[in-house]
């Protein structure tokens, strides 16, 4: 009896390809008037393009004059390849090898199960993550420099990430299906799609996915007021849910890359509601999406006309005289500013705690961050700031998206370039897509005096507002939240500073990455956390002694925070019903700005 033959792909509708091949003609004419626009007016290049080409240049002079390292690697190599061939051979025989290579748990580019079961798949995953693995090991044990090193894996990294199988259409099991069984029409869609984006000058991958969000409805969602506005921020207070509340209010600091939301999103997911839930008066800081009125704004006018400001509105509001401070990433760094410029001042008992979440005061380890602040770079972006008085938020994005390339660009690649597909809908993501510009004299100062010569760990190292800034005068309790798998504030750099504070500090972890380790509610009993009394120098050491525990680290956070208020409680206190009037309902007017 004849195998039956697979059936034969139903053609795709003329009307649609018609329609496809009109929206692929627009999106063409699109993408030559913006490239033709861009050429005639360039602007300044944000980074120096120069950098990693001279590191590599270094790199291959030092590995040249010390061949010993390629020697080794050029051995492992064969041993290497040599295990994948007969592997490759064994399976044909009709074995079941082991593999040579396999894909991280977390690595979603060869999740289809053809990449393990047909043997053609199952060779180009292996040979490509085995030439990765060696490329990583041969930059790790060459005989350069640390910076050389840094920049050399970043540029070998994004260039196999780059070349991964799964980018390529004739090399994607699932691409080649989606190829055969639409008719071709899921390609034109993506070329379409691709032109588009090169259409809108960004850069960027974007995102589609179904326009399921709205501000004020389903995210940033959570009820209350905008209390107080000056031109960096806008103020908004919380509605109670709870009879009674906390004594102190609960000021929240966010970053200013991207959005306040972060912390609003979806309200089963909104840490923000679950803060009021918790029975504190709660404020969040909304910051401005600046424009070229901001450019003068650097750090001195964030701290003083920013959260200084946003702490006196809160007390005339509810009449204290103190209150908690929260805050996330560089929130946290100008928390830190805050607190030392109020010790400076004698005023230091204004705050009764601070907790600093995924954020870091002493960057002597940004890991692979360190690429982008060499003396070249951080010239080149002067020059761009000059030009502008700001950073555009989509290339903040494009900053973020390099670093974490399979995950924000590859995968969106794949998605909407080769399948021709939509993406599921994400609160996260919708909110990661709304980004925020950051002003000129911020970014060059953080970058030169706080990134660059990683002043404010430093007993006056930092001065503003006429003050000397030192952390070690912050007595304060101060707990610090790391997050085990950030990319932006690593866990063990977060743990290391706690000895800059004169206070006590707590050291608390949870699990997963900077922002979905964040967004963790307790509802969800995801990620887990780890918590240890004792205070090690070696954050190895700490971790081998914590405690893993189930769920959310939101709850033991609160713990700690209760114990700080000793349950004084006071009637809930409505918006506007304060010294603060209501001014516009929330989640404000700042938020809903895009440029």
């Amino acid at each position: 009896m004849q195998p039956k033959s697979p059936p034969l792909p139903v053609p795709p509708d003329p009307e649609v390809v018609a329609e496809t091949l009109t929206g692929l003609m627009w999106n063409a004419a699109a993408a030559v008037r913006t490239t033709m626009a861009q050429a005639a007016a360039p602007e300044a290049l944000p980074y120096d393009p120069t950098t990693l080409t001279r590191a590599m240049v270094d790199f291959n002079l030092s590995v040249m004059a010390n061949p010993a390292a390629l020697i080794d690697a050029q051995i492992k190599g064969w041993t290497d390849w040599t295990a994948l061939w007969g592997a490759m051979a064994e399976r044909a025989m009709g074995g079941t090898p082991d593999p040579v290579a396999a894909p991280d748990r977390s690595d979603r580019r060869f999740a289809d199960a053809a990449w393990t079961e047909e043997p053609v798949y199952d060779w180009l995953k292996q040979a490509y993550l085995l030439s990765a693995r060696q490329m990583q090991d041969f930059v790790a044990a060459a005989p350069v420099d640390a910076a050389t090193r840094a920049r050399v894996d970043f540029a070998g990294r994004q260039l196999m990430n780059a070349l991964s199988p799964s980018n390529y259409a004739h090399t994607n099991p699932q691409v080649v299906r989606r190829t055969i069984e639409s008719g071709g029409l899921s390609l034109l869609t993506g070329l379409s799609n691709l032109l588009e984006d090169v259409g809108k000058g960004q850069g960027l991958v974007t995102r589609r996915a179904p326009n399921d969000f709205e501000l004020g409805r389903n995210v940033a969602a959570t009820p209350g007021a905008v209390v107080f506005r000056n031109d960096l921020f806008e103020l908004i207070q919380y509605a109670p849910t709870t009879e009674t509340v906390h004594r102190r209010p609960l000021l929240f600091v966010p970053p200013l890359v991207n959005k306040y939301y972060l912390f609003d999103l979806t309200p089963k997911a909104s840490y923000l509601k679950w803060l009021v839930d918790q029975g504190h008066t709660t404020f969040v800081i909304s910051w401005a999406n600046p424009d070229e009125s901001h450019a003068d704004k650097g750090l001195e006018a964030y701290v003083v006309e920013g959260v200084l400001a946003a702490m006196e509105a809160v007390r005339t509001a509810t009449d204290q005289a103190d209150v908690e401070l929260v805050s996330y990433c560089l929130g946290g760094t100008l928390t830190a500013m805050t607190l030392a410029l109020l010790a400076a001042r004698g005023e230091g008992e204004r705050v009764a705690s601070a907790t600093l979440i995924a954020a870091l005061v002493d960057f002597a380890d940004i890991g692979e961050w360190s690429v982008f602040t060499g003396p070249g770079d951080l010239a080149a972006f002067h020059r761009h700031l000059d030009q502008k008085g700001y950073v555009e938020a989509h290339d903040l994005t494009k900053l973020f998206a390099t670093v974490r390339a399979n995950d924000l660009i590859w995968s969106s690649v794949v998605t909407h370039y080769l399948l021709g597909d939509e993406a599921r809908a994400s609160d996260l993501l919708w909110w990661f897509d709304d980004g925020a510009r950051i002003p000129a004299r911020f970014l060059k100062e953080y970058g030169a005096d706080v990134l660059g010569a990683n002043r404010l760990k430093d007993p006056g190292g930092l001065t503003l507002a006429g003050q000397a800034l030192d952390l070690s005068q912050v007595t304060i309790p101060v707990m610090l939240v790391a997050l085990k798998d950030d990319h932006v504030s690593a866990w063990k750099s977060t743990y290391a500073q706690r000895r800059h504070f004169g206070g006590p500090t707590r050291f608390l972890m949870g699990g997963s990455g900077h922002n979905a380790g964040m967004i963790n509610p307790p509802a969800a009993n995801k990620h887990g956390y780890w918590t240890n009394a004792d205070a090690p120098a070696d954050p190895e050491a700490w971790l081998a002694g914590a405690e893993k525990k189930d769920g959310s680290w939101w709850p033991e956070w609160q713990g700690w925070l209760e114990a700080q208020a000793a349950d004084e409680r006071v009637a809930a206190r409505e918006p506007g019903q304060g010294g603060l009037k209501a001014l516009t309902p929330a989640p404000g007017d700042y938020v809903r700005v895009r440029h």
